[in-house]
């Protein structure tokens, strides 16, 4: 970076001709700040508790009326599915460090991040991780960039089909923030990358290695993704559309043809009707039909989670072999891998256009 660039950035010399006892303030810098969905801090039940009320309280998430779900969520829910979700963050808790494998990864992913930003931009980039639930939380995050001199904000949200429940509650929980600073950062907020070609060769690239070590070619590719209520597509959430439209990208880079690669959603919660096919349902019938060998991917999410090392490997996987089949081959989210981190990266620098770059 050359220093008239370093100069035109905001802040510079600003307290030339300030006073002596006038509040310091850093040099300015971009943040880069990479947003998760969360995680609870521990598996016991308080813990679970804690971070299943934050995340099932949240309108974006359960959207009825808080008369009606508060009630049967305080007195019911959270007494009781604390002690379920405790024991399923348990058998795939990363024990080395005490921590669950969605903040391993993103913490990897945001080292790697910031290894390549730095490499670009030296110390005018300061790059971080934040949790929508959880922690570390989001305003943290956001105060503690601002008070490291981060003028200008990218806010991140991990998620590369947009979801009223995980971008946009994303985004709200990072405005909320700015809402109670006296000095607010200017802020971008990354769009869907469902269809960065980046993003899609980083997928291709993961199924064609995992494909390579099997000795059973599958007959059929389930791309899994998190599923929402029929109601949000009907209403104008654009996710179950980009979920499909990811899947035919992929299955075209890849070359397979419509009879090798299906879309499914998992994850159902709740009484209403959600998009379909249900994975766990699924996967069942393909092995009914005579699939007695499939593999299994989860495009909607950037690192492996509960969802992904239990739903999956555990729940789904016990259906299609309860059904008949044979050979279950979970292929992992692109979590830290390089051609993956290379996508991330293609994304935040077209943001950082005319800030850094």
């Amino acid at each position: 970076m050359t220093d008239s660039v370093v100069k035109d950035q905001p802040g510079e010399g600003r307290l030339t001709d300030a006073p002596s006892d006038h509040p310091a303030v850093a040099r300015a810098k971009v943040g880069v700040v990479l947003a998760n969905l969360g995680t609870p801090d521990a598996t016991d039940y308080w813990s679970m508790r804690r971070y299943l009320n934050e995340f099932l309280s949240d309108k974006r998430v359960v959207d009825y009326a808080g008369w009606k779900w508060q009630p049967l969520l305080q007195l019911i829910i959270l007494t009781k599915r604390p002690f379920s979700s405790g024991h399923a963050y348990k058998s795939i808790w990363n024990t080395d460090k005490n921590e669950s494998p969605l903040l391993t990864t993103t913490r990897a992913q945001t080292e790697k991040m910031s290894a390549r930003l730095k490499a670009l931009y030296g110390d005018d980039v300061e790059v971080d991780f934040c949790m929508r639930y959880g922690n570390p939380s989001t305003e943290s995050v956001l105060t503690r960039l601002k008070e490291k001199g981060c003028e200008r904000i990218v806010f991140f949200p991990l998620y590369p089909q947009y979801g009223s429940p995980t971008t946009a509650t994303a985004n709200d929980q990072a405005f909320r923030a700015l809402m109670k600073m006296k000095w607010q950062p200017y802020i971008r907020t990354v769009p869907a990358y469902f269809e960065h070609p980046s993003y899609i060769q980083a997928l291709v690239n993961s199924v064609e290695e995992a494909y390579s070590t099997f000795e059973t070619r599958p007959t059929k590719l389930v791309a899994s993704y998190h599923g929402v209520p029929e109601r949000y597509l009907m209403e104008g959430d654009p996710y179950h559309c980009q979920c499909q439209k990811t899947t035919r990208l992929l299955r075209e880079k890849l070359g397979f043809t419509k009879e090798e690669v299906d879309t499914a959603f998992q994850s159902q919660f709740g009484p209403e009707k959600w998009v379909g096919p249900q994975t766990v349902e699924h996967v069942a019938e393909l092995a009914r039909q005579g699939h007695k060998h499939i593999a299994i991917m989860s495009p909607a999410f950037s690192s492996d989670c509960v969802e992904t090392l239990e739903e999956i490997k555990e729940e789904i996987h016990d259906s299609f072999m309860e059904a008949g089949g044979e050979t279950f081959s979970y292929i992992p989210c692109l979590n830290d891998r390089d051609d993956h981190i290379e996508a991330l990266l293609a994304v935040v620098n077209n943001e950082l256009s005319g800030w850094l770059c």
